[in-house]
């Protein structure tokens, strides 16, 4: 199981696992150890594999999926960047953000071989950072930066930019992201919007309330897809739904039969 020390983590899980909520929430710099990580951002679905290091950024949908190997099981190393760190930097650079850079919710880093080599002597200290070094944790993330930075300058318009989200097209954003598994208010948030305010707009656009419109967006799309042959055990994860039985339960009740009859 992954053991939170400050800012730097260490994972590993033996068997197949996707994080519950699709939604990246900081800024993080992470390498596969050993087996495999997908990304999926919507448009972009990517596989890392030992050695493969990659860059998340934050407010982005996304998600992933945690896979082990033939004869090891899945490890990792991340890197938190937070924002009063950020900040913080940023303010002593005296940086101005010029505009907000659109690039896809990851970044692939392996052909960077500095990055990799960072990343790879973190190894050596993990003893030290599972004993809860913040001194040495914090000298690590802003290590990481600087190598980052001196790889790409570009970097600090993606890293630095810890505004939240401004107000966008919430019909255009829902209709491409109803398949992403997140809470409504995170929903808003991306949207630019309060909560109350999200659900007022979205009533205007949609005529109905969101949880009632994602739900049917969702089995509706299921639908499509088990009858161009598709298993509902393949699906209901892609589409936002937690679990099979919860996905069943509501396809018998949106369609009168269970997602089987149309699998077959």
């Amino acid at each position: 199981m992954p053991e939170s020390i400050n800012y730097i983590n260490y994972s590993c899980y033996f068997t197949t696992f996707r994080e519950g909520e699709q939604f990246a929430s900081y800024n993080s710099l992470s390498m596969v150890i050993s087996g495999e990580m997908e990304l999926n951002d919507g448009v972009h679905r990517s596989v890392f594999r030992s050695g493969d290091v990659y860059l998340v950024r934050k407010n982005q949908l996304l998600k992933f999926l945690k896979k082990p190997g033939e004869e090891a099981e899945f490890k990792s190393l991340s890197i938190r960047f937070d924002d009063e760190m950020l900040k913080q930097m940023s303010t002593e650079e005296n940086f101005v953000l010029q505009e907000r850079v659109k690039t896809p919710a990851y970044i692939e880093l392996s052909d960077v071989p500095h990055l990799k080599y960072f990343m790879e002597s973190l190894l050596q200290y993990q003893d030290l950072l599972e004993n809860k070094s913040p001194e040495l944790a914090l000298l690590k993330q802003k290590e990481a930066l600087i190598l980052l930075f001196g790889y790409d300058p570009l970097l600090k318009n993606i890293l630095y930019d810890i505004s939240d989200p401004y107000k966008i097209d919430l019909e255009g954003f829902m209709l491409r992201n109803y398949h992403f598994n997140v809470k409504l208010d995170r929903f808003a948030y991306l949207t630019g919007r309060s909560l109350a305010t999200f659900k007022r707009d979205f009533d205007k656009i949609f005529k109905t309330a969101p949880g009632k419109w994602l739900l049917e967006k969702r089995l509706q799309e299921a639908r499509y897809l088990l009858e161009k042959g598709r298993k509902a055990s393949d699906i209901y994860l892609d589409l936002g739904f937690e679990d099979l039985s919860h996905f069943s339960f509501a396809f018998k009740k949106q369609y009168g039969l269970p997602p089987s009859k149309l699998s077959l």
